[in-house]
């Protein structure tokens, strides 16, 4: 299971995400677009998003926050990290 994190310093979202997969006991590699100097849009060609976070699990963009609450929320969530 692979899971990145394609934060900021500043975003509350970022550190709902991180504190979602850190109650469940989810490693993550949290990839800092801000220190890294990485654009939006080198951020779109990668997760297909545009704002942070930008999540992606086992190499599949699922979206921001919200995306990630939702796949919690209806369950899938701990399928797609157990993949």
């Amino acid at each position: 299971m692979s899971v990145k994190l394609y934060t900021t310093n500043w975003c509350p979202y970022c550190r709902n995400a991180k504190r979602l997969l850190d109650e469940k006991g989810v490693a993550y590699k949290e990839i800092n677009i801000e220190e890294l100097g990485m654009s939006r849009e080198e951020l779109a060609k990668i997760t297909r998003g545009m704002t942070v976070p930008q999540i992606v699990i086992n190499d599949e963009p699922i979206g921001g926050y919200d995306n990630l609450w939702a796949l919690e929320q209806n369950g899938e969530l701990d399928q797609k990290l157990a993949d």
